[in-house]
């Protein structure tokens, strides 16, 4: 069996330069070259998963089949790659020290003094191959979280060269991630911070192979040879990564570049021609829309894009398969009441209240419900919007002017949502919620029947709180508000609507969470289309 060959995605200089694009980027070359190709990421962090972090603090907490809240460069691997990403993907410094400490408890080290090395660095590396070693896969890409030279990132830096050490050249390689800033002053390109990435790298026994700069502007073929020759790189492994006006662009100019080809090189691996034509297809249709939307998004993080990142482009993938570009309006929903909500969603296409905790800028998102209910424009309610949903039509419907959740009002009278059975005797906090792709069976002749063109569907979840069926009947039985979609095995209501409307959606799960490019998710798609359509008859 040939050996599984082995990529390592290092970054300095500065953050957010990109490294989980320019992974996912070389993976999906990888891929249309019919390589078996997967992702994980490192975060050195100490938290055991992002499931308990801030949004402002680490964007979205993405969640995976099998339950993982990992990092959102989790969702990038699985949007360009069409993969399902597990626990595996995403591993964290706290989840490597308490597996090495729950193995020192046991009594596996003893007489031993455990230490970073060889006992983490250990760790991390048994991490590194698990998905090699299960033979799913030809190509293995692992992105280290945070820059060279961090205290944090120490061990996992030591782990790669080790690895590169023990798996032989061949099988094995580091893109290092860099950035040539431009001195607007000097009006010129530096080279210098990227050297001095490069020499810490070294520093650490790891050679980059291959050098990816992040840039402003074009790098010259002179400043490139100045960079192999200092950086001890060849020139053609001098790669330019330079801002684009989507993500999706980026893995056809690295295609531009040669990236693959140069890694396939490296690794000893024949190159052809990449498979690309859904890729260019979709980026046609999205650069080259035939109509304009505005979409709301109402939320309590919208001052950071990350927090809703895959909302975000889960409509821009309904959006190219409509053909149309969509326009996101962000609303915060603390700063949103009867007396704005006319003004602030009126000029709307549609209305997407977005999943959150916690009591803060709830009666915004039901004030903005009300809106569109009342002027019939598209909404779509995700998670806790769907709860909010509820709510606003128990409250303004129904009349129950004091139905609530159990988790903004304890002791609210009319709790239409409450505390999942579950949930109720656990303490600690991470990792504890419904989590992970549960089954939805859809009831005949409900609009999301129709969109799915299915009886189960399977979708993600990440919450603690549900419908209280103990006023199902009082909810459902009368009026234009029905259920579409339960869990067949718990009875959780999983999927709302309101037969008065001519698109109004609620569902308890994340369909963003699935959607790719190459399979946008069907609601995300028909709700763009209900969209259009409201436009339309403006």
């Amino acid at each position: 069996m040939p050996d599984i060959k082995y990529i390592f995605v290092t970054g300095g200089v500065s953050s957010s330069l990109g490294k989980g694009i320019i992974a996912a980027s070389l993976a999906k070359l990888l891929q249309a070259q019919d390589f078996k190709v997967t992702i994980q990421k490192f975060d050195p962090y100490i938290n055991v998963d992002p499931g308990t972090l801030n949004p402002y603090e680490h964007g979205e907490c993405y969640v995976t089949d099998d339950g993982a809240e990992t990092d959102l460069d989790l969702g990038h691997y699985e949007r360009f790659l069409s993969i399902k990403t597990s626990q595996a993907n995403n591993v964290t410094t706290g989840r490597v020290y308490q597996s090495v400490i729950e193995k020192e408890r046991k009594g596996l080290f003893l007489g031993k003094t455990v230490q970073v090395i060889p006992h983490i660095t250990n760790e991390i590396k048994e991490r590194m191959q698990l998905l090699g070693n299960s033979r799913e896969f030809d190509i293995v890409i692992t992105e280290i979280g945070g820059t060279v030279g961090d205290i944090e990132s120490l061990p996992y830096i030591e782990s790669v060269r080790q690895l590169i050490y023990e798996l032989g050249e061949d099988n094995a390689m580091v893109i290092h991630l860099t950035l040539v800033p431009f001195l607007s002053a000097a009006k010129e390109l530096k080279t210098k911070p990227t050297q001095h990435s490069v020499k810490t790298l070294m520093e650490s026994g790891i050679k980059a192979d291959v050098l990816v700069c992040r840039t402003e502007f074009e790098l010259s073929h002179e400043l490139k040879k100045k960079l192999a020759l200092f950086c001890n790189v060849r020139v053609e492994a001098v790669i330019q990564s330079i801002d684009v006006e989507t993500i999706y662009d980026v893995p056809i100019k690295m295609m531009e570049e040669g990236l693959d080809k140069v890694v396939l090189n490296k690794l000893k691996l024949i190159s052809k021609p990449p498979k690309l034509d859904h890729w260019k297809s979709f980026l046609y249709k999205y650069k080259n829309p035939k109509r304009n939307l505005s979409i709301g998004l109402v939320g309590k993080y919208v001052e950071l894009q990350d927090s809703y990142k895959s909302i975000l482009e889960a409509l821009i993938h309904a959006g190219a398969m409509n053909e149309a570009e969509v326009k996101v309006v962000s609303i915060h929903s603390e700063f949103l009441d009867q007396t704005n909500s006319e003004e602030k969603l009126k000029s709307l296409d549609g209305l997407i209240v977005a999943p959150g905790f916690g009591g803060r800028g709830i009666e915004g998102k039901i004030d903005a419900i009300t809106y569109v209910r009342e002027n019939k424009i598209p909404f779509f309610g995700i998670c806790f919007g769907m709860q909010m949903a509820v709510i606003e039509y128990t409250r303004n419907i129904l009349n129950h002017k004091n139905a609530n959740s159990t988790e903004i009002n304890e002791n609210t009278d009319f709790p239409v949502i409450d505390l999942m059975e579950s949930q109720k005797g656990i303490v600690n906090k991470g990792g504890t919620m419904r989590l992970g792709t549960w089954d939805c069976k859809l009831i005949k002749g409900s609009k999301a029947a129709k969109v799915y063109g299915q009886e189960v569907v399977k979708e993600r979840h990440r919450h603690r709180y549900e419908f209280n069926n103990e006023y199902f009947s009082e909810v459902f039985d009368s009026g234009s508000f029905k259920v579409a979609g339960v869990n067949p095995k718990t009875n959780l209501v999983e999927i709302v609507e309101n037969q008065d409307h001519p698109w109004y959606v609620g569902v308890q799960f994340h369909p963003e969470y699935k959607s790719t490019v190459s399979d946008p998710h069907p609601l995300f798609v028909d709700f763009i289309k209900a969209s259009i359509d409201y436009l339309s008859r403006k």
